[in-house]
């Protein structure tokens, strides 16, 4: 029975992922028909102008929406479940932080380097910090729960918005690191969605295998040990995947929150808490989320563009606040 709603749901997302895309293409500051997108996607003609809008400004960067929404989603379920921490994601675990001080930086002593560094230099920054936190959370008596890494992640985050912040002033870098700050599909071009998109989705295949492992951490750590589960290999594997989708969406779109936080809930609460099914469904459900997000900060105020930040958070802040009042879930 369980397998027949997992399926029926899946499709539906599915679906509905398809419309999203077909919507955020046609939909922009230039009005272009329905038919002509159809004929740009299945026969594309570099002479017309509204195909190349369509193909060269708008394909790659619903393209890219779907594949790092996606990435957000999972990084979010696969922090929960290892942590046993309903309020985990990319942005409250310092990820976002790490990013932006090492783009920081990057600004304030090498202002010439090319985009394509500048985005490996802010995925280094994400796993340093992420990996820094993970460490500090687990080197108390007692290892990892999820208060210390909860209070791991703020701290370290608090402190890198900090520093990012000083030298954002010190260097007059306040417009250069507003991207950052704010997130946006912007700059997503097709040179970055040829490599954005082997590396997640190459990374993504790896979450079905953590699925039953995850599922029985979620639970609590003895039970997980009697079922013959490794926890500690499994919450670092699970982490390194996390840190890695969370890293490299970063480092393109800049510090988008709450994707992570407010879509595995959403999926649990569709398919139940085995990860073997949520975890598809969050990247479903992911893609979605900010295809239509990017399409709404597009939509706005035509031809300018709202942050793409403000318009997840205005699903996400009531989330977690709705989360941080409830006194117990299942994770």
């Amino acid at each position: 029975m369980k397998g027949k709603v997992f399926s029926i749901v899946f499709v539906l997302a599915v679906i509905g992922l398809l419309l999203s895309m077909f919507l955020a293409v046609s939909y922009g500051a230039k009005e272009i028909t329905l038919t002509t997108v159809w004929s740009t996607v299945f026969a594309y003609d570099p002479a017309v102008t509204s195909h190349q809008i369509i193909h060269e400004l708008r394909l790659p960067r619903v393209i890219g929406a779907a594949v790092i929404g996606a990435a957000f989603a999972v990084a979010g379920a696969l922090m929960q479940g290892v942590t046993r921490n309903p309020l985990a994601d990319a942005g409250i675990l310092g990820v976002n932080a790490g990013a932006t001080f090492v783009v920081a930086l990057s600004f304030a002593f090498f202002p010439q380097l090319p985009y394509s560094a500048l985005m490996l230099l802010s995925f280094v920054g994400a796993v340093m910090s992420a990996s820094f936190i993970f460490l500090l959370g687990s080197a108390a008596p007692g290892g990892l729960t999820p208060l210390r890494l909860t209070v791991a992640g703020a701290v370290v985050a608090a402190l890198l918005h900090s520093l990012s912040t000083g030298i954002a002033i010190y260097f007059e870098l306040s417009q250069d690191l507003a991207f950052w700050y704010a997130g946006g599909l912007g700059g997503i071009k097709w040179s970055h969605v040829q490599w954005l998109a082997p590396i997640i989705l190459l990374t993504l295949l790896w979450t079905p295998l953590l699925g039953r492992s995850i599922s029985a951490i979620a639970l609590g750590h003895d039970v997980a040990s009697n079922l013959g589960v490794q926890t500690k290999r499994i919450q670092v594997i699970a982490m390194v995947v996390a840190v890695v989708l969370a890293g490299v969406s970063v480092s393109a779109v800049g510090s988008i929150g709450f994707v992570g936080l407010v879509v595995p809930h959403m999926a649990r609460k569709l398919v139940g808490v085995d990860y073997r099914l949520m975890v598809p469904l969050s990247a479903v459900l992911g893609a979605i989320l900010l295809v239509l997000a990017d399409l709404g900060a597009r939509m706005v105020n035509p031809p300018k563009e709202l942050a793409i930040s403000v318009m997840v958070a205005l699903v996400g802040v009531p989330f977690f606040l709705y989360l941080a009042r409830r006194e117990r879930g299942d994770y």
